[in-house]
């Protein structure tokens, strides 16, 4: 099992910046994958970031070059830098994690409890 525990959420005004984090404990494999995710009222939830063990990333088109996803592999924390918030960043973020049991082989995806993000226009 992993335990993941999200802060930094709240509430901030158009163009401002907010910093979420995540941290991870428990049964962490040694390859996995950390990401965010957002889900607003009456929405899907959808993809914000990813970022691999080995530092590659990945980012939904709405949130590029105003996110930036990083992680503390000694920590077994994930990061979430957001700049020029917009009223529709407005959402719930929850943090994730997938162990891999090989680079292309997924296991266990384990979810935090979500966070809220507000931006007042």
């Amino acid at each position: 099992q992993v335990q993941l525990v999200e802060s930094g959420g709240g509430l901030v005004q158009a163009g401002g910046s907010l910093r979420l984090s995540c941290a991870a404990s428990g049964r962490l494999s040694s390859i996995n994958v950390m990401g965010w995710y957002r889900q607003a009222p009456g929405k899907q939830r959808e993809l914000v970031a990813t970022v691999s063990s080995g530092g590659s990333t990945n980012y939904a088109d709405s949130v590029k070059g105003r996110f930036t996803i990083s992680r503390d592999n000694a920590k077994n924390t994930v990061y979430l830098q957001m700049n020029s918030l917009k009223s529709e960043d407005t959402a719930v973020y929850l943090c994730n994690v997938k162990n891999m049991w090989t680079d292309t082989v997924a296991g266990p995806l384990y979810w935090g409890q979500g966070t809220q993000v507000t931006v007042s226009s």
